[in-house]
């Protein structure tokens, strides 16, 4: 146990002079407290289910976005003024359906000015659930208008700094192994992070990010300019008809992501009727994330009443496998696009930047009081022809040195009905269409279905639509959900979703198909308690495992997951959270699998006090990764954790925030696995000879 610590501190020692410095100088800039402020990440159990969700589904998607995070707690700042909103503005509340928003702009207009927050039970649509959820966003005060002066908005917005240390303490073989100076990490192990943000209501945003991941190096070697990433950007809105202006690091979403979609989007969950795409058109990106934003400008002006328009271009430089083309043309082909934004080893480096992409694009929409009409078009360009390998599945992908598409998109409502869609080409003539009803059929019951069918030919770069596959491609398929409310207390959300992929995918030698069915219960019946129970399970094809052939059969394999979570509040201070989740993975088949976890959360959380802390315990027992388990994880502000746990062990964090003044704020984390019956963690350059893997996170957020 002595000899396991000393190895412990000495891991420490290599990171605790970037973390003092960190506190110290942080500390300098600040003033004694008067009094506390506390801060979490603004995340509902519903949303923790549609991240773990999201994450399970698109396991190598990136996971680095808080922008969505960082709204959120802008608008428990600066919450939206409901007496003098529109449903633009409301798009940033994702809690909301569109007919909710519809329903209470309308509302307003009829019947004049909200006066006390109980009357938004009186709103059509509105129900005491989504009351609640929107509470910390919402007023009905009049705060300053958006027309104010300039210097007003260049002065008196929020500044801050957050800067962020991590580290996984126990040695990966990258850092240790000397076979092949090639082949290794020549980077420290410490994650570095560092953002600045100026942030006036949401009309003027500006700020740099920076980013070193473990295993890169750090002012000398690949990285001679310190961090490995860097990132800034400069977003404006509402000035005169000048809706919004990005220049920098910027996200564009279209339409319902069919043809281009950088933005927080989430797919089936427990939110069955969260279904929609909603977002503004451009959005600033400041987040960790190398791969998912453009780097250039945009802008979105209002032509006039009804029509507004926006552009933008943007050319950076992707990370990408270049090899030597050995056709008549010698010219060098990219065969992928990399999204990890990892460069520590000497591979890493040579794929870092090197292939330019330049895109332009825009839209010019129609908005009228019940409906939309919007069309779309991206374009892009690269410095090498992309040409992926030459598999049976990629016979439609995207290739050679430009690629566009083009869409319309639209939305109706009337009343309780909302009926929503998008059409969609791409240059090899592949098709994509995505259409969608949410109705309110009473107050207790809502229903919604989307019924998409795109083509195998279609492809685009960066889209992200509401499909089971990860990209919008060769997929058919029917989902219906609904939502009822019988009784006070009472939540029941379901859907079912029956899909099919006409071609064959990466590791699908064949067409195939698939079904998705979910329930879940959720009980309600005061502020003290807050549970559900939850019943999923999925069929979809796969090839046959164990069968090298050409082309394998394929067979419908099975997993089912059963949940039930409780949130208990024993006091004003104290929470208690507990767990339980099985896992059943080919049941009937030669892959079965079966697995369970258990977990209990104490959230300590006093009102004005300086200190706040949450601690949690967890069992895992699986046969293997097939049956593996997601549980979200709460972390430092503006940041989760999701990881995939599977074998057998036991899995514990611990977080702290102190409220040092009441501008200075600190988070520490601890986490560790520990693993039964193994001697090995992970694979590759990052295997742990070790059956524990323990990570430490320092974050320090200055207010001023």
């Amino acid at each position: 146990m002595y000899a396991y610590f000393n190895a412990y501190m000495y891991n420490f020692t290599k990171c605790r002079k970037y973390i003092l410095i960190l506190l110290l100088c942080i500390a300098t800039c600040t003033t004694p407290y008067t009094l506390y402020c506390q801060t979490e990440t603004p995340i509902t159990n519903t949303t923790e289910q549609q991240i773990e969700d999201l994450t399970s589904a698109n396991e190598d998607a990136e996971t680095e976005d808080d922008v969505w995070l960082q709204l959120l707690e802008d608008l428990k700042k600066h919450p939206i003024n409901l007496n003098t909103t529109d449903e633009a503005t409301l798009k940033q509340i994702k809690f909301l359906s569109p007919i909710q928003s519809t329903s209470l702009v309308s509302y307003v207009r009829l019947v004049g000015n909200i006066i006390n927050l109980y009357e938004l039970q009186a709103v059509p649509n509105w129900d005491v659930e989504t009351i609640k959820k929107v509470l910390p966003y919402i007023s009905i005060t009049q705060t300053i208008g958006y027309g104010n002066a300039l210097r007003e908005r260049l002065r008196g917005g929020d500044k801050s700094i957050v800067a962020r240390v991590s580290q996984i303490l126990e040695r990966a073989r990258g850092y240790t192994d000397s076979t092949s100076s090639g082949n290794r990490y020549p980077g420290s192990p410490q994650r570095l992070f560092l953002r600045y943000r100026y942030s006036y209501k949401n009309t003027l945003q500006y700020g740099f990010t920076a980013e070193k991941d473990a295993g890169e190096q750090f002012f000398k070697g690949a990285q001679r300019n310190g961090f490995d990433f860097y990132s800034a950007h400069l977003y404006i809105r509402n000035i005169g008809k000048i809706k919004t202006f990005a220049l920098g690091d910027f996200t564009v979403n279209m339409g319902q992501g069919l043809i281009q979609w950088q933005g927080l989007a989430f797919r089936k969950s427990a939110e069955a009727l969260m279904i929609k795409r909603t977002s503004d058109v451009l959005r600033p990106y400041n987040s960790a994330g190398e791969f998912n934003f453009f780097r250039g400008a945009g802008i979105t002006v209002q032509l006039n009443k009804s029509i507004q328009a926006t552009a933008y271009a943007s050319m950076r430089n992707r990370d990408a496998n270049i090899v030597a083309d050995t056709s008549l043309f010698n010219d060098d082909i990219a065969t992928s696009v990399l999204t990890s934004g990892f460069h520590r080893t000497k591979s890493e480096i040579a794929d870092k930047n090197a292939l330019k992409q330049i895109s332009i694009g825009g839209n010019i929409s129609i908005n009228k009081k019940r409906w939309h009409v919007g069309l779309n078009g991206v374009y892009f360009t690269y410095s090498n022809p992309i040409q992926k390998a030459n598999e049976p599945y990629n016979q439609f992908a995207i290739n050679g040195t430009a690629w566009y598409n083009a869409s319309v998109d639209y939305n109706y409502t009337y009343k309780n009905f909302h009926y929503f869609g998008e059409s969609a080409m791409s240059k090899n003539g592949g098709y994509a269409f995505i259409d969608g009803i949410l109705l309110s059929v009473d107050p207790k019951m809502d229903i919604g279905m989307v019924v998409r069918n795109i083509s195998k030919k279609y492809q685009a770069v960066q889209a992200n639509a509401f499909t089971e596959g990860t990209l919008p491609t060769n997929e058919n398929g029917v989902y219906t959900g609904i939502t009822l409310r019988p009784v006070y207390g009472i939540k029941i959300d379901a859907y079912a979703d029956f899909y099919q992929f006409p071609f064959m995918r990466f590791r699908v030698d064949a067409p195939s198909k698939g079904v998705d069915y979910l329930l879940q219960v959720g009980y309600k019946p005061n502020k003290v308690v807050d549970a559900y129970l939850r019943y999923r399970t999925e069929t979809k094809d796969q090839n046959l495992s164990g069968q090298e052939l050409p082309t394998r059969p394929i067979q419908g394999i099975n997993r089912t997951n059963v949940r039930a979570h409780i949130n208990y509040k024993v006091s004003t201070k104290l929470q208690l959270r507990q767990r339980v989740e099985m896992v059943w993975f080919d049941a009937a088949g030669s892959q079965a699998s079966n697995g369970y976890s258990i977990y209990t959360d104490v959230v300590y959380k006093p009102m004005l006090k300086p200190l706040t802390a949450n601690v949690r315990l967890q069992y895992f027992e699986t046969d293997d990764y097939n049956s593996r388990i997601y549980a979200f994880e709460n972390d430092v502000l503006y940041s989760f954790s999701i990881p995939a746990l599977y074998n057998k062990g036991w899995r514990y964090y611990a977080n702290i925030n102190y409220d040092v003044t009441r501008k200075l704020s600190i988070w520490l984390r601890w986490a560790q696995s520990i693993l039964a019956n193994q001697d090995v963690i992970g694979s590759g350059l990052d295997e742990i000879r070790s059956n524990r893997r323990s990570e430490f996170k320092v974050q320090a957020r200055l207010l001023f």
